[in-house]
């Protein structure tokens, strides 16, 4: 979905099939459309059927969705349909961040396009994430709150050297993007960058929005 000023532009996409099951040239179109719609994007909105949850395809979709960096909101539709108790709604949650960890930043709203139940909240939600993907955050904010993080949990050691971060700063937005120095890359781990992540997350939100980290190595004498 592409935003402009007090405008939305909807672009419906078709679904992506294993690429075993290609086997002609329109399926083949309809991937590379996709693709670009994704492309030009500000949100993404990830459509799944109540009725049939996560599928394949569905997975397939959001993936490049994260990938390229877009705002995404997790859409269930045909709410309508399904018979509900008070677990319902919290069990469905649980099951679509089970199969799609990696979008466990992206809301989930559920709405019926049939009956218009809470379509207009979706167009809120919209707003919110683009702005939220769009966001630039100070780089005295970014050092306090990472100071805070590296307080409670200690970066990793390896062979008697521990990891020191430096510094860190905003690059670009859409995604977030930010530059973390180091004294030595070789010994920031995945977990503890993952765990900087959530920190981040944790203190300004960027909701629906995926997060990017670049490790640059600097010795502790250069100036930065």
């Amino acid at each position: 979905m592409r935003m402009r000023t007090g405008k939305y532009i909807f672009i419906d996409t078709a679904g992506i099939r294993r690429k075993n099951k290609i086997k002609d040239n329109i399926e083949k179109y309809s991937i590379i459309r996709t693709m670009l719609a994704i492309e030009k994007a500000d949100v993404c909105l990830f459509m799944i059927d109540a009725g049939s949850g996560v599928t394949e395809q569905d997975a397939k979709i959001a993936g490049e969705a994260h990938e390229a960096g877009k705002g995404i909101i997790i859409v269930v539709n045909k709410w309508d349909e399904i018979e509900k108790d008070e677990h319902t709604m919290e069990s469905f949650k649980k099951d679509v961040y089970n199969k799609l960890a990696y979008l466990t930043y992206a809301p989930i709203i559920f709405i019926s396009a049939k009956t218009g139940q809470r379509v207009n909240k979706l167009f809120e939600m919209i707003n919110e994430v683009a702005k939220e993907n769009a966001r630039r955050i100070s780089t005295g904010m970014l050092n306090q709150v990472i100071n805070e993080a590296i307080a409670i949990t200690q970066p990793p050691t390896d062979k008697g050297k521990r990891l020191k971060i430096l510094y860190i700063t905003q690059a670009s937005t859409k995604p977030p993007t930010f530059v973390i120095f180091v004294n030595n890359k070789q010994i920031f781990h995945f977990s503890y960058e993952r765990y900087l992540i959530n920190h981040i997350r944790k203190e300004f939100g960027l909701k629906g929005t995926p997060i990017r980290i670049i490790v640059r190595e600097k010795s502790e004498k250069e100036e930065i």
